[in-house]
């Protein structure tokens, strides 16, 4: 049996049993972050608030949520907007957090992308980003669904007709994943409880290994240096802060995080009270209506890029550039073949790869808003024909990188 000693503080008796002094250590006063960083490599951190956000809101809203097909349009219109006390808030809350934390998990990843974080040896940390991206969207879309508004209901249908597998027609797969043959009160539960359950437990357990992952390679820095960790915290560890190359987790590195979620939180607070209104579809405001279909069916702008790949091809090619468009980011550390860990302004080819890749997102994006009419149905096509060739490419242009 254990020896226990008799504890002088309640640090000491809950170290004795939990070892909270190591994990401390292990995991915040001893796990060391370059000093050569800008605020970008706070978006982790702001993601993680956000998140924090999405749940204590959706704790308050689930409430007096009505998970039926006859309640819910109602339940969220009316009864927690004009009822509840500061329901409305809590909606407006969780709306806006759901539209802003795509906007941050895009700027983490282009910056990811940007400065080769997921290089050799940093594997594990993009592809579980990755997966966290898909979790994240899993999650947005189960939840778009709950208002069971017009829009709800008919991109659920647009959605979950994708599993039909084009000419492969596997309608009974369709059928089975909405309970129904059409969008019912089947298709609300099951998607209830992925929004409440199933998916928010997934994003937790990927974002503990996300962190996990970041613990042995460390966070990548600015100019891509190979850091001698243990070399630079025997330094900061000594009392020669200044010399060293690193800064400790807590409280240095939390210290300058917390300050970036300061400005993030005065931002996303304005839009919550003052320009909510982007997070919400007008469309949605009116009640799901299976015999009436909208002029024009979309998703939210987080979608619109992979939507407006799918759109401009026909069923069977535009199902596998949809397909295409959902993996391909995953696979970026082993297409990426160049052995240089820098920024991408110095990487010679990658660089117009880059900004190409992120200015053909930002096309798409907005193109997927628009009606595929004249002009706008060629750009979109043009924009999605460029986002693979420039797919195809990489492994070539970066295969011929030279060695810096």
């Amino acid at each position: 049996m254990a020896h226990f000693e008799k504890a002088n503080s309640l640090n000491e008796w809950l170290d004795q049993r939990l070892g909270v002094n190591t994990l401390q250590r292990v995991l915040a006063k001893e796990y060391w972050i370059p000093k050569d960083i800008n605020f970008l490599w706070a978006m982790g951190m702001v993601l993680a608030i956000t998140f924090g956000i999405l749940l204590i809101s959706g704790i308050f809203l689930l409430m007096y949520y009505q998970p039926n097909v006859d309640l819910a349009f109602d339940s969220v219109n009316y009864t927690i907007m004009q009822e509840v006390g500061f329901g409305w808030m809590w909606r407006h809350v969780h709306a806006v957090a759901a539209s802003v934390v795509f906007l941050i998990i895009y700027i983490h990843m282009f910056t990811g992308i940007y400065y080769g974080s997921y290089k050799k040896g940093r594997e594990l940390i993009w592809i579980s980003g990755m997966l966290l991206f898909v979790a994240f969207s899993a999650e947005a879309f189960s939840g778009y669904m709950l208002p069971w508004g017009q829009m709800s209901y008919w991109a659920g249908m647009v959605i979950t007709n994708l599993f039909s597998m084009g000419s492969l027609e596997f309608n009974g797969l369709v059928e089975w994943i909405r309970g129904d043959y059409v969008p019912a009160q089947a298709f609300l539960d099951r998607f209830f409880m992925l929004h409440v359950l199933l998916i928010p437990v997934a994003i937790m357990a990927l974002i503990g290994l996300h962190f996990g992952a970041l613990r042995l390679p460390h966070v990548n820095n600015q100019n891509g240096e190979e850091i001698d960790f243990e070399e630079e915290a025997a330094k900061y560890k000594s009392g020669n802060k200044a010399a060293s190359k690193v800064i400790a987790f807590a409280n240095d590195f939390m210290s300058k995080d917390m300050f970036v979620v300061a400005v993030y939180l005065v931002f996303f607070f304005y839009l919550v009270f003052w320009n909510f209104e982007f997070a919400m579809d007008p469309v949605n405001f009116d009640p799901a209506n299976g015999l009436v279909t909208p002029a024009h069916i979309y998703p939210e702008w987080y979608f619109l890029w992979s939507y407006e790949i799918l759109r401009p091809f026909d069923k069977n090619i535009g199902l596998i550039a949809f397909a295409f468009a959902q993996v391909i980011f995953i696979l970026l550390p082993f297409l990426d073949r160049s052995p240089n860990t820098v920024p991408a302004n110095r990487r010679g080819l990658f660089k117009y790869w880059f900004w190409a890749m992120l200015l053909d997102m930002i096309v798409l994006t907005a193109m997927g808003k628009l009606p595929p009419q004249g002009i706008f149905s060629t750009i979109g096509y043009v924009a999605a024909l460029v986002f693979i060739g420039l797919w195809l490419i990489l492994p070539i242009i970066t295969k011929l990188e030279k060695k810096l």
